[in-house]
């Protein structure tokens, strides 16, 4: 028998035997971790980070093991939720919402059965369902786009807005974008509408702004994934008026576009890193492991990415 077994062993006699069952849960921790699928370079930049995280936290920790699921959809993971508890036993989740509302009721089952809960960026509509929330800023990535277009158009001028998903941090950013908006009256939201953080729909949302609105002098698209669908609609459409699409998050091909000055559309960004999840899961397991809990919010700052920073911002190995 290995010594793994033998651990394992004498976890299920003692408590076979009535010891507590708090005696082991300050030395093994089985963590799930519960994000997106890689569907697009943010969320690929997810996965990435979040299996960095085991292979190095499982290194450094005897006593962690960490079970990292994918999924497609809402649906499919809420029946992964399930899968963690019920078949690998989890004892402690790390979870990015694919959507906040149809997520809540599932993660609040896992929280019922004692499994200490950290969400991450997507928030749930009903925080009593999680222990900690780790998240980047998306008060200020919504409020550093408004503040840089408002003033590189001099506070004049017809915009358009490419939303995410229906989540609660899509509702903080455009919130936080509107509320800028609100002290330039001469600037004009002609819509804003969703793009699910996705390529090829920002492409078709942008065809028909550009069909209906014959006048755009800059694009919001919250997302740089959505900023080259964006971009990719203006070129097809041959649409000159657009003096500025702002993206958002600093996806590597972004932030080189910037450092090169290779489109005059292209002036500034505003971080938001998917390590985020990385950060999320090893604070996590290493308060579990000690018995910890983490502080309710941790918040990530997001910040004005500016040819004249953009080095700081730039990782080219990463996937996204």
């Amino acid at each position: 028998m290995t010594l793994k077994s033998c651990i394992f062993a004498m976890a299920a006699a003692a408590v076979a035997f009535g010891a507590p069952a708090a005696a082991f849960a300050q030395n093994k921790v089985n963590l799930g971790v519960a994000i997106p699928a890689a569907t697009h370079s943010f969320t690929a930049g997810i996965v990435w980070w979040a299996n960095e995280a085991k292979k190095e936290l499982e290194a450094a920790h005897p006593d962690l093991k960490v079970t990292i699921k994918t999924a497609a959809n809402a649906g499919e993971q809420a029946n992964q939720l399930q899968d963690l508890t019920t078949a690998n036993r989890i004892n402690a989740l790390v979870i990015f919402p694919f959507e906040s509302a149809a997520l809540t009721r599932p993660v609040a089952q896992v929280k019922k059965q004692g499994v200490y809960v950290t969400v991450v960026d997507r928030g749930l509509t009903d925080t009593s369902a999680q222990d900690a929330y780790v998240s980047g800023d998306n008060t200020a990535f919504g409020k550093v786009p408004a503040e840089y277009i408002a003033k590189a158009l001099d506070g004049k001028g017809n915009i358009v807005a490419l939303r995410g998903i229906a989540t609660t941090l899509d509702n903080e950013r455009m919130d936080a974008f509107n509320s800028v908006m609100k002290d330039y009256p001469d600037i004009k939201l002609l819509d804003a509408r969703y793009a699910n953080w996705n390529r090829d729909d920002a492409f078709k949302v942008m065809q028909d702004y550009l069909t209906r609105f014959k006048q755009i002098d800059a694009v919001w698209a919250a997302d740089d994934d959505m900023a080259v669908g964006v971009l990719k609609a203006i070129e097809q459409a041959k649409r000159e008026d657009i003096k500025i699409v702002f993206g958002g998050a600093g996806a590597k091909g972004m932030i080189k576009t910037l450092i090169d000055g290779a489109d005059p559309r292209i002036q500034a960004n505003v971080s938001y890193s998917p390590k985020f999840i990385y950060e999320a899961i090893k604070m996590t397991a290493e308060a579990r492991l000690k018995g910890e809990s983490l502080p309710e919010t941790t918040i990530v700052p997001s910040v004005l990415i500016t040819k004249d920073n953009a080095k700081d911002f730039y990782f080219p190995d990463s996937p996204f």
